[in-house]
């Protein structure tokens, strides 16, 4: 079976959260943009919906969490190397998101991560190769 991942994030301004996302090298598909979502492409299998807040709120009766002040939900990426690591955050920042904490290096694992435009959190991580969360 060949899962798919959709991650659905509400966003205030989309065009802004698509120019940030495309300064990290993402791209988006075309069949599933509009003025109130696209679809952000991560890898094979996983996508990002970017929904403004009036399309997002079409899909829960929850209110919705402001990222800015309250944590809902950690995004956590794969990365090749410390330095592609490093390098996302990088663009990450002079994109104008921001970073929330420092590099963290386990040996094994080293992670730093930043803030979307929105306040969402995405971690970046680097595992030596053999490690795995998989049993």
């Amino acid at each position: 079976m060949n899962t798919q991942i959709f991650v659905n994030l509400p966003v205030k301004h989309l065009d802004q959260s698509v120019a940030f996302f495309t300064a990290l090298g993402y791209t988006f598909n075309a069949q599933f943009t509009d003025e109130t979502a696209t679809c952000m492409i991560v890898s094979e299998n996983i996508f990002v919906m970017l929904l403004t807040e009036d399309k997002f709120r079409t899909f829960t009766p929850k209110s919705i969490c402001d990222a800015t002040k309250s944590t809902e939900v950690l995004i956590c990426l794969s990365c090749q190397s410390r330095e592609e690591v490093d390098d996302r955050v990088s663009k990450a920042v002079a994109a104008g998101g921001s970073t929330y904490n420092q590099p963290l290096d386990h040996g094994f694992m080293y992670a730093h991560g930043f803030q979307d435009l929105d306040g969402h959190i995405w971690e970046l991580v680097y595992m030596e190769p053999g490690t795995s969360c998989q049993g």
